[in-house]
């Protein structure tokens, strides 16, 4: 096993059309791709990771409390994994990791490389939400770790347009990352 999917931030609060920082209908639309290529990967035996945002009711100290509405706060709905995603997750969560992180990068104060490394996994598969916040930064967090990205256009998306088409641009020609067309 070399390789590991990253489903990153796919949850309620993030892709309903009700949910508090929704990408709206652009996540939504990731919903079979990411369910399938969750699948594909558990019955080949390959690591799933679930990095999912995380956050305390009425935190002061956060920095994201300044720039967006709350969302995924701990213990709510708004965290779990979205529509046929979260079917499959609660039939096989024994075999997916669960990472909580607090910031955008799947790295960042958690024990993801050190799970990763372990594993002796060089090779990442991202998909998600947003691709120019979490998809971003936990994708520049794999490029200096010296991880091999592969980014999966059908299976990341973002609120911002523009924001998606550049962070795809650049995943390809500052990253070096293969985007999966």
């Amino acid at each position: 096993m070399d390789k590991a999917l990253l489903v990153i931030d796919y949850t309620y609060d993030f892709v309903a059309e009700d949910g508090a920082l929704t990408c709206g209908q652009p996540g939504i639309d990731l919903e079979g791709y990411i369910t399938e290529l969750t699948r594909k990967f558990l019955d080949d035996g390959q690591l799933v990771i679930m990095p999912v945002d995380v956050h305390e009711k009425d935190d002061p100290y956060h920095p994201e409390t300044k720039l967006f509405p709350p969302h995924n706060i701990r213990g709510t709905a708004g965290r779990e994994p979205f529509g046929t995603l979260h079917t499959l997750y609660e039939e096989r969560k024994e075999e997916i990791l669960w990472v909580d992180k607090t910031r955008y990068s799947a790295f960042a104060g958690t024990d993801l490389e050190i799970q990763l490394r372990a594993r002796g996994i060089t090779e990442l598969h991202l998909v998600g939400v947003c691709t120019d916040i979490c998809i971003l930064h936990t994708s520049v967090d794999a490029y200096n770790k010296g991880f091999d990205i592969i980014i999966h256009e059908k299976g990341v998306a973002s609120f911002n347009p523009a924001g998606h088409e550049w962070a795809l641009g650049h995943f390809e020609n500052s990253l070096g990352a293969t985007i999966i067309r």
